[in-house]
């Protein structure tokens, strides 16, 4: 029989790393909060690969962490093993990835949650969404407990009607054998939300007392590790390795022969999968020509001998699958431990709610998250900060937290999800930005700890310690301006040996520093009266000289970018009543109603014609 159990200001469905960060920032930002999940145990669980960062990924976190989330901290914590990607390219691609204690991040993450005042977390499934006549929302759950409040946040990940795949095996599922949300979908359809099926998959776990090791290559940790969040004082440490191995000619015989048991490719498997991150029977087919395919093998945490295979992400039957990782060099006898699997799952078409992740026609309803659309962690937990954000400001009055593409890939993530959509799970990357040489993953906390601080999420001791990193940039950056370095053998001999054109006569240090060979580390024996300082700081005053004119273009670039989006559209405006726009364009506006005149000519079908004669429009109104 149904009852009345509480009500809350907001209420978070699901505790992955989208919900995490959504029930982290509403209760934080003082509103009375509650986070349900079908499993205590499996807060924040990875159910693919126990990794956090990575391309693009890795710009991600340092975003969360600067404007006040979670997730940087706990992969510190947890991490086993540190690596900085990317290192032979330029810093706007420099991405951190962290191997991560899996359980353990799991169980840090759970215990964040029940310590945080004004948050609850409880374990329940949630089987039915509406809105009552007085502008709340009601939940219930499988045990008929009634819940209201003023707003929802829907993190459901793949559970979401979920249904696994392996081979000609099928049956409804969430990640790791754990129940669907089926009833929920259900309600979900009945408020006339749009939902599509997606797909994704992970790979196999081996146990390591079964792998040969002599066969593998060595994959070591960086020697100077780097913290994700700007708050850890003392960087993470190597714990473990990891190992890569290759797969061959035979295991490619497997796959093919067996291709005809694949759900994907008999059709059995609807859901779109994600482009990026394709199963390996599936890299087999598109990359037919390729003899070999590379396979990392990483540790699941100190206190298992689980295995994760990256790479080979496969729903073929689990004969199939036994039989292709035993043709890999150190897998021949590798006992497999979990099966591989595709999960298939219902998730939301993006368009459908705005900047602030809230829905279009729904007031004080949210998506965050997978259900978004979006594929990773880390893109998850990016969208249910600002979604717990902008819940937590409506019921406060204030004004919502809009991040735009120049100032944020978190920005550049939701503005592509809510005004371009996505027919296949969205992964963040580096190219997806035009602004990355600004959006470097080293300057996050000075591109969004002032945000984090306005809104409530960074403490003032943490904001005085950022404003002091600034503050030593700053002088460090007009001591080098102002450096002559006089001609000595010295000096000649550093340039000689890194490659460049020696002196003929004294020069301004920051005159060296712009040449691409020459660093800080290199020309420390001629700067005698160096300060010392952070590392980060020197990193920063070098990037900003060496790439002082891009980064300057770039600026210019974004400042034009927000004269656009500073043009509002109305929220009522009547497209189909506006002369001069093409009907594709009328159609894509009325079903996104952008909040910009930027936003409009992103959107997909709206050209710059349309564009013009909008802005028109605008300014007669």
């Amino acid at each position: 029989m149904e009852y009345f159990a509480q009500h809350y200001d907001v209420i978070v469905i699901g505790a992955g790393h989208a919900g995490i960060e959504a029930c982290l920032a509403s209760a934080r930002l003082g509103c009375k909060t509650a986070v349900f999940t079908i499993n205590l145990d499996w807060v924040g669980n990875m159910p693919c690969n126990p990794s956090i960062g990575g391309t693009s990924k890795g710009h991600l976190v340092r975003e969360i962490d600067a404007l006040g989330g979670e997730m940087g901290k706990a992969a510190d914590r947890f991490s086993l093993q540190s690596r900085m990607l990317n290192l032979g390219k330029g810093p706007a691609v420099h991405s951190l990835r962290a191997q991560i204690d899996r359980r353990a991040y799991s169980a840090g993450m759970k215990h964040t949650l029940e310590l945080q005042e004004n948050l609850d977390l409880r374990q329940a499934e949630i089987v039915s969404l509406e809105k009552t006549e007085d502008g709340l929302w009601k939940i219930k759950t499988k045990l008929e407990a009634v819940f209201t409040a003023k707003a929802v946040i829907i993190a459901t990940g793949t559970f979401l009607g979920g249904r696994v795949y392996i081979g000609d095996i099928s049956y409804e599922s969430g990640p790791d054998g754990m129940f669907p949300a089926t009833e929920l979908a259900k309600s979900l359809k009945e408020l006339d939300i749009p939902l599509r099926r997606f797909k994704t998959g992970t790979p196999s776990r081996v146990n390591r007392r079964s792998v040969d090791f002599t066969e593998l290559e060595v994959q070591e940790g960086d020697e100077h590790t780097v913290a994700f969040s700007f708050d850890t004082d003392t960087p993470p440490e190597n714990k473990v390795v990891c190992h890569i191995t290759y797969t061959n000619e035979k295991t490619k015989k497997i796959i093919l022969d067996n291709l005809h048991r694949s759900p994907m490719y008999s059709g059995k498997i609807e859901g779109k999968g994600p482009r990026y991150c394709p199963s390996f029977e599936d890299k087999i087919v598109r990359f037919a020509d390729k003899k070999r395919h590379q396979l990392f093998i990483e540790p699941c945490g100190l206190d298992t001998e689980e295995l994760y295979l990256q790479g080979l992400s496969s729903s073929l039957p689990e004969d199939v699958q036994l039989d292709f990782i035993h043709t890999i060099p150190g897998l021949e006898n590798a006992q497999v431990m979990r099966t591989a699997y595709a999960i298939e799952y219902d998730c939301v078409d993006p368009t459908a709610l705005r900047a602030t992740l809230e829905f279009n026609d729904l007031e004080g309803l949210y998506g965050a998250g997978q259900f978004n659309g979006s594929s990773g962690y880390e893109e998850a937990a990016a969208q249910g900060l600002v979604a717990g954000i902008n819940a937590a400001l409506k019921i406060k009055g204030e004004k919502p937290l809009v991040l735009d593409r120049g100032g944020s890939y978190i920005g550049t993530l939701i503005d592509d999800l809510v005004t371009k959509g996505c027919t296949d799970p969205y992964r963040m990357m580096t190219s997806r930005s035009e602004y990355r040489l600004v959006l470097r993953q080293d300057n996050a906390d000075s591109r969004l700890t002032p945000t984090g601080y306005k809104i409530g999420l960074i403490s003032q001791e943490r904001y005085d310690k950022f404003l002091l990193k600034q503050e030593l940039i700053r002088k460090e950056y007009k001591r080098v301006s102002e450096l002559s370095l006089p001609l000595s053998d010295t000096l000649n001999r550093i340039l000689e040996d890194a490659g460049t054109a020696p002196l003929e006569r004294g020069c301004k240090m920051l005159e060296l520093l712009k040449r691409p060979q020459l660093t800080y580390e290199l020309l420390s024996p001629v700067d005698e009266n160096r300060p010392s300082l952070p590392r980060e700081v020197f990193e920063q005053v070098e990037i900003l000289i060496k790439y002082e004119g891009y980064i300057k273009r770039q600026e210019q670039q974004i400042k034009e970018m927000r004269r656009i989006e500073g043009k509002k559209i109305p929220k009522d405006i009547d497209y189909k009543s506006l002369k001069g726009l093409r009907l594709e364009a009328v159609e894509k506006l009325e079903k996104i109603r952008p909040e910009n005149l930027g936003q409009a000519g992103r959107i997909s079908g709206v050209n710059p014609a349309d564009v013009a004669a909008l802005n028109i429009i605008l300014e007669s109104l």
